[in-house]
């Protein structure tokens, strides 16, 4: 009766679509090193119609035991998942992408097409990536939804062979009409670093259908997270982003804070001990809160955060509904700062969503000594520079004053009188004065704005610094050719398709000396004329308002680059904060 029972519940099972489809040897902590150690296994998958899915994790498997498993793979049409994670430990590197192949032709011999592909916990590196390259490509993969590679070791090299291979695949099913639809990309511990990032950011963006995607702990610096940044913009189903310890730094931080901007359907963003900073922070919650309606979690913590910027972050999930934990634990409030954030947020009726603060580094110390030392080199360097060029500048204006002198008092140059040059734009860039600039004529913004290539964001900063510098506010006539010139340079900037704002904001905070440069660019010499430009700037329509924020955050730091400019800083400050509150 027992038997007849067991078939009168398989055969109801199946009838209503529950049917077993998985094979499972997982956690079995086998030594699979032969095909006579895997007949058993070879045996039951052989048995195994309707076999879609196959765990072979926590063993240990050999070249000829996958040839053996292999074979039995290769008329399973109806397979869909490989969940073949920490399955070759204790094997040489060199065995696992033979493996890898062995697998993989069986796949595409039995015509199968996959949903979910997990090999993390595999240490196989660049050479096993290569043992799955032709599979990815393969109809195989056409219709792949998770790829699973964390902690496998892939490096720079296999990070880049990873990205060209999605991208072919998505290539290839897209002219058969069926393009690859990635949902779910893990692929933390990868020592991907910068290079392996971007080029899997490029991979992303042409995708465009990424839900979830976990990046922690790659090495990734602000190139490679802004690289990520405008690829995660194309993909606006993404809820879960995890690119837990990487250094955003404040650069990466803002450019993430703009793709945020594009990602309603977020609900967890984890970017914990990823440095974001004061001024990151305060970008990614002006993102917050114009935005993000169904955030769940958001994790800042281990970040350099400050007071003034974690309370930003609090005012910012005020509203949320869905919110349910706020991670600030880890960052620089101190005592003080702490209880602030605490009762504020009590205050604001969100208490229960804070987690602990149990770790947080008390208070910075002022670092501006610090940061003095760090460029008292780059700065002696600059003031070289800028003497050089006041000195070029002093001997052409007394080569003028002298032949002046000489026509007045009647002597014959012994040379000849030489035709006057045309407006040379590339000489005013280079040392630019009030005088070079008002004889480039009417036309001096127009052929500032054809000199400049405004695609490329620092050199668009570098322009602008220059043009400012010579800005008087005494002066109408070259503060009117100042600004004119400026504006036609910056509208056309904005405009430009692949003009990055954000990357020129965070340039121009570095060549001002407000923002350490991790690629050692030099400040320049900041002067009135500089921010008096720059408050003109950010009333103007073109000029993108998520960008005020980040600019007074930084303008408001106790930084000894703008002492000198007293009067143009708290003037500049102002109507910062009045265009924000009028945004």
């Amino acid at each position: 009766m027992a038997a007849d029972s067991v078939a009168q519940l398989t055969d109801s099972l199946a009838k209503t679509g529950v049917v077993e489809v998985e094979l499972s040897y997982k956690g079995q902590g086998r030594k699979l090193d032969d095909a006579q150690s895997v007949s058993d296994m070879v045996k039951e998958i052989q048995e195994f119609d309707d076999l879609q899915a196959l765990r072979l994790e926590g063993n240990t498997v050999g070249v000829e035991a996958a040839k053996a498993i292999a074979k039995a793979l290769e008329t399973k049409h109806m397979f869909k998942r490989c969940y073949w994670s920490d399955m070759f430990t204790g094997r040489l590197r060199a065995e696992i992408p033979a493996a890898l192949n062995s697998l993989g032709d069986a796949v595409m011999l039995a015509g199968a097409r996959l949903t979910v592909l997990d090999l993390s916990d595999n240490a196989f590196g660049p050479d096993g990536v290569k043992g799955i390259e032709k599979l990815l490509k393969s109809t195989a993969c056409y219709t792949l939804q998770e790829l699973r590679l964390n902690n496998c070791g892939m490096g720079i090299g296999g990070g880049k062979i990873l990205a060209a291979s999605l991208i072919q695949c998505l290539k290839k099913s897209s002219g058969e009409g069926s393009p690859l639809g990635l949902k779910v990309f893990v692929a933390g511990r990868n020592r991907l670093e910068n290079d392996g990032a971007t080029a899997l950011a490029q991979a992303f963006q042409l995708m465009g259908s990424l839900e979830e995607v976990h990046m922690p702990q790659n090495g990734i610096n602000h190139p490679g997270v802004t690289a990520l940044a405008k690829a995660m913009q194309h993909n606006s189903a993404l809820r879960i982003l995890n690119l837990n310890d990487n250094t955003f730094t404040e650069k990466g931080a803002i450019a993430m804070a703009q793709a945020l901007k594009h990602l309603r359907n977020i609900q967890v963003i984890n970017f914990g001990d990823c440095l974001v900073r004061p001024a990151g922070a305060i970008a990614i919650a002006e993102a917050v809160s114009e935005g993000l309606p169904i955030l769940r979690e958001l994790n800042l913590s281990f970040c350099e955060i400050t007071e003034d910027a974690a309370l930003a972050v609090a005012r910012a999930v005020k509203g949320r509904d869905k919110l349910e934990k706020l991670d600030l634990n880890g960052n620089s409030l101190g005592d003080d700062g702490c209880k602030i954030l605490k009762d504020a947020m009590e205050a604001m009726k969100i208490g229960q969503l804070l987690g602990s603060l149990s770790d947080d580094e008390g208070e910075p110390e002022d670092d501006d000594d610090d940061d003095d030392v760090d460029n008292e080199d780059d700065e002696e360097e600059d003031e070289d520079v800028d003497e050089e060029e006041i000195e070029e500048e002093e001997e052409e204006e007394e080569e003028e004053e002298e032949q002046e002198e000489e026509e007045s008092h009647g002597i014959k140059l012994s040379t000849p009188t030489s035709v006057s040059r045309p407006p040379d734009v590339s000489s005013f860039l280079s040392f630019p004065s009030p005088d070079k600039l008002l004889k480039l004529g009417a036309k001096r913004a127009m052929l500032i704005e054809q000199q400049v290539d405004v695609s490329d964001a620092t050199k668009t900063a570098e322009a602008f610094l220059k043009i400012a510098s010579v800005y008087k506010e005494e002066n109408n006539d070259i503060k009117n050719a100042v600004l004119d010139s400026i504006d036609a340079l910056l509208k056309k900037a904005f405009a430009t398709p692949s003009f990055q704002g954000y990357n020129f904001v965070s340039s121009l905070l570095v060549l001002l000396g407000l923002l350490k440069s991790e690629d050692k660019v030099k400040p320049v010499l900041v002067v009135p004329g500089h921010l008096n430009a720059l408050e003109h700037v950010v009333r103007q329509d073109y000029f993108p308002k998520e960008n005020v924020a980040v600019l007074q955050a930084f303008l408001s730091r106790n930084n000894k680059a703008l002492d000198s400019c007293g009067n143009a800083r708290n003037s500049l400050q102002s109507t910062l904060q009045r265009v924000r509150c009028e945004g």
